[in-house]
């Protein structure tokens, strides 16, 4: 299957965005800390490209809070499930890892829910960024922890400034 694949510019730097014909398979921070394989990527922008787009630059506008694109994520079936979760943490509230562990049935599973999101091949439109720790700490995430508190922040979350700093 050829995944063609567009870079755009963001708040929080250049974003890749990787998608087949129906579904959006992946949205890459420049320093993804686990990159996708390659392999079958192709440079092209597709209509479902563009839409994923024009949604990614509403929501840093902030005029969209719920992304509507069909997804892709490749990964087991407990990373499925883990990302299956984030998808329903509502924009502008946080999860812990294990409220995150709890929801999908394995509460004594919050390591390897965090190592699932550390590998969530769509960040932003499966909100890894708002599973925090359970002290509050902004733990792990695969765009860097200050994108990580820009996202947090740009959805008001906390008392947390909307800077990113290196």
């Amino acid at each position: 299957m050829t995944i063609h694949y567009v870079q755009i510019d963001s708040p929080v730097g250049p974003l890749t965005l990787a998608a087949s014909p129906t579904a959006l398979h992946a949205i890459e921070f420049a320093d993804n800390r686990h990159p996708q394989d390659r392999r079958h990527w192709q440079p092209g922008d597709t209509p479902l490209l563009a839409e994923a787009a024009r949604q990614l630059s509403e929501y840093f506008a902030g005029r969209r809070r719920v992304f509507d694109l069909p997804l892709a994520p490749q990964g087991t079936d407990f990373q499925q499930a883990a990302w299956a979760a984030l998808a329903v943490i509502p924009y502008g509230q946080t999860r812990s890892y294990a409220e995150q562990a709890r929801a999908i049935g394995k509460p004594s599973a919050t390591r390897a829910v965090g190592a699932a999101n550390g590998r969530n091949p769509l960040p932003i439109v499966l909100p890894c960024h708002r599973v925090i720790g359970a002290s509050g700490a902004l733990t792990g995430f695969g765009g860097g922890i200050a994108v990580k508190r820009w996202l947090l922040a740009h959805e008001g979350v906390g008392d947390l400034p909307l800077v990113l700093t290196p």
